[in-house]
C-alpha cells in the first residue's frame, strides 16, 4: 500500500505490516490522510473492519470523530473515544 509521503514519517513503511499494525494505520489515516489516503484504507481493510477499529479507537480529534459518526452512520456516543473524552474532566472550556 502506498499512502502521502510524510503520513507516516515516524516509521519504517517496508517494514510495517498493515494488517498486523491496523489500530495504529487506520486512525492516523483518518485523522492525518487526504482522501486518497481514506479510500486507499477503504480499498484495503474494508468499510466495516475501518468502523469496527475506529469504535474502538481511544483518541480521535473532533473533526475526524464527525467524519466517521457520519461516513458510517454511527452515533458519536458509540466511540470509545467520545466515551472516555467525556469521562475526562477539561481545565478550560474554550
Amino acid at each position: 500500500m502506498q499512502f502521502s509521503k510524510g503520513l507516516f514519517w515516524d516509521l519504517d513503511c517496508e517494514k510495517l505490516d498493515f494488517q498486523e499494525h491496523k489500530t495504529q494505520v487506520i486512525p492516523r489515516v483518518f485523522m492525518k490522510g487526504t482522501l486518497d489516503d481514506i479510500i486507499q484504507a477503504l480499498r484495503y481493510y474494508g468499510k466495516e473492519q475501518i468502523k469496527s477499529v475506529l469504535l474502538q479507537t481511544r483518541y480521535l480529534d473532533e473533526k475526524t470523530l464527525a467524519l466517521a459518526a457520519v461516513f458510517f452512520n454511527a452515533d458519536k456516543q458509540d466511540f470509545r473515544c467520545y466515551k472516555l473524552s467525556q469521562s475526562t474532566p477539561q481545565l478550560w472550556n474554550y
